[in-house]
Order: structure tokens, then C-alpha cells, then sequence
């Protein structure tokens, strides 16, 4: 990611978790600063609005009232979301899910959850009144600030993805891209072991691995490569217990979701044409007769 360094609120209590957090982003553009765990988040985000540009939040750490108070005063923040994926939002549904065995994917994570954020979680600059945008009701200024200190932080191009290739699966060193690619396993088991049982859980599975395959840009190969193998191990497992394994053909589906996750994700990185207008339109030229 171009651009200053991403500043993170961490609300992660758990002592050893916020300690791999900080290892895992150790060497990339980001700056953590965690809370203490006795003060009130709202009075902290509300004091210092222009301070964060990202949340790293443990699973079931804020209650109800604090979110429904970041909500109200306009307070919300790109979030990943640490802790095992349940299928609920613990925040706003623009941000990301990522279990505490797949930290690996951690910096990818927030990627997504700054372009899911710019995407769907706040108004733009056009859909603001003026009142707003000067810093009227629910924080409106702040809110159309913090849109576009992400936009030029990061170097996003309006809400379209941008991703950072010194940061793709096959650039990183060996050790680095045989975490990685463990990790996303262990993501796609989680979507596997879900799809047909529990849809909304299935579906934050789903997009972490989509969102981390497409910022490493993981390759089809590798992708089917990790459904394979998988489906090969719960094969062999049910033959060993006797069982019959096949309706593991039906497991093709979640492929497919997932490459159609994938192929949307790919045609938002891609800005469209600028309309024509009369200066960029070709001179016009008489057709012979």
C-alpha cells in the first residue's frame, strides 16, 4: 500500500492474539495503537476522529451499547473482526472476519475490509448535503474526511481495489508463501465444513478466502489445487470410516462460488471508461459515397 502509514484502534483483550496481531504486521505500512481495556471506546474515536483509519476488533469484546453509539455518531471504521467465524456482524456489514489460527492473512484482511468499507460502508462525497460535508448532523464531516484520507493513504482509485504486488503470493519469500497458502487452506476447510450446513457462516468464510486470494493474487491453479486436495482428504477419511463420499461432488458448487466471488472482485479492480464527451469524442469523418 502506498501512501502513510494505515493507523489501527486495537479493541483485541486477549494479550497473546493482540501480541501475534502486532507480529503479523509488524513489517507492513501500519502503526497499532491499542486501547485500554477500562476506557470508553466512543469518547476515544470521538475525540481523536481524524487519529484511526482502521479497527482490529476480538470477537464479543463490545457490547451492544458501544455499537449502537459508534453507529449513531457516525464513528465507524474499516474492521477486521478477530475470532472464529459465526456467521454474525459485530459491527457493520462492511467488515471482515478472520479466525485466530489464519492471522497469516491478517494484513490482506484489512485491505479488504478498507475497500469493502469505502465500498459500502459510508456515503460518498456526492450523496452528502453540504451540512454534512461542514460537519452537521451524525458526524457527516468526519465521515467524508475519513473517506478520503483512506482514498489517498492508500492510493485507492475511488472505491475500486488497488493491490500492492511486493505483497503477491508468488513475490514473497518461501516461508512466507507456505504460511500463506496453509492459512488460506485452512480458510477454504472452514468454507467447506459450512456451505451446506450454515449459510451466513459459510458466507464470512467465503469472503476472507476471496479477499485474501484475490490481494495475493492467488492463482486458479492454486485455488483448485486447495479445493481438491481437500475434498481428496474427506474422501479418503469417509472410506476409512465406511462411509459413502459421493455427494462430495457437490462440494464443485463452492468452487464455483468462490470463482464467482473472485471474477466480481477482479472486474471492481478494473475503473470503467470515462464517458465521452465532445472533446474526447474522434473527429468525425465523411464516409465516401
Amino acid at each position: 500500500m502506498a501512501g502513510q502509514p494505515l493507523t489501527i484502534v486495537s479493541l483485541v483483550r486477549d494479550p497473546d492474539l493482540a501480541q501475534a496481531c502486532g507480529q503479523w504486521l509488524r513489517e507492513g505500512p501500519y502503526r497499532m495503537e491499542a486501547l485500554d481495556p477500562l476506557a470508553d471506546p466512543v469518547v476515544i474515536l470521538e475525540g481523536k476522529p481524524e487519529s484511526f483509519d482502521a479497527l482490529l476488533l476480538e470477537q464479543g469484546v463490545l457490547a451492544s451499547e458501544i455499537r449502537q453509539s459508534l453507529t449513531e455518531r457516525g464513528l465507524l471504521l474499516p474492521a477486521v473482526v478477530i475470532g472464529e467465524v459465526s456467521g454474525q456482524v459485530e459491527l457493520h456489514d462492511a467488515e471482515v472476519h478472520l479466525p485466530p489460527d489464519q492471522l497469516e492473512q491478517l494484513s490482506y484482511s484489512l485491505d479488504a475490509a478498507v475497500s469493502r468499507f469505502l465500498r459500502r460502508g459510508l456515503p460518498s462525497t456526492t450523496s452528502l448535503g453540504q451540512q454534512e460535508v461542514d460537519g452537521g448532523p451524525a458526524n457527516g464531516g468526519e465521515r467524508w474526511k475519513l473517506t478520503n484520507r483512506l482514498r489517498g493513504r492508500l492510493g485507492y482509485l475511488g472505491v475500486y481495489y488497488k493491490r500492492d504486488p511486493a505483497r503477491f503470493l508468488r513475490n514473497l519469500p518461501s516461508a512466507e508463501r507456505k504460511e500463506l497458502l496453509r492459512s488460506l487452506t485452512r480458510t477454504y476447510r472452514d468454507l467447506l465444513l459450512s456451505y451446506f450446513r450454515d449459510p451466513a457462516i459459510a458466507n464470512q468464510a467465503l469472503e476472507s478466502f476471496v479477499n485474501t486470494a484475490f490481494f495475493s493474487d492467488l492463482t486458479i491453479t492454486n485455488t483448485v489445487e486447495i479445493h481438491m486436495n481437500l475434498i481428496d482428504g474427506f474422501g479418503k477419511q469417509l472410506q476409512l470410516e465406511g462411509h459413502q463420499n459421493d455427494f462430495l461432488q457437490d462440494y464443485r458448487l463452492a468452487l464455483l462460488d468462490v470463482m464467482a466471488h473472485l471474477c466480481e472482485m477482479y472486474r471492481r479492480a478494473v475503473p470503467p471508461d470515462p464517458p465521452l464527451t465532445s472533446a474526447t469524442m474522434p473527429a468525425s469523418t465523411d464516409l465516401p459515397s
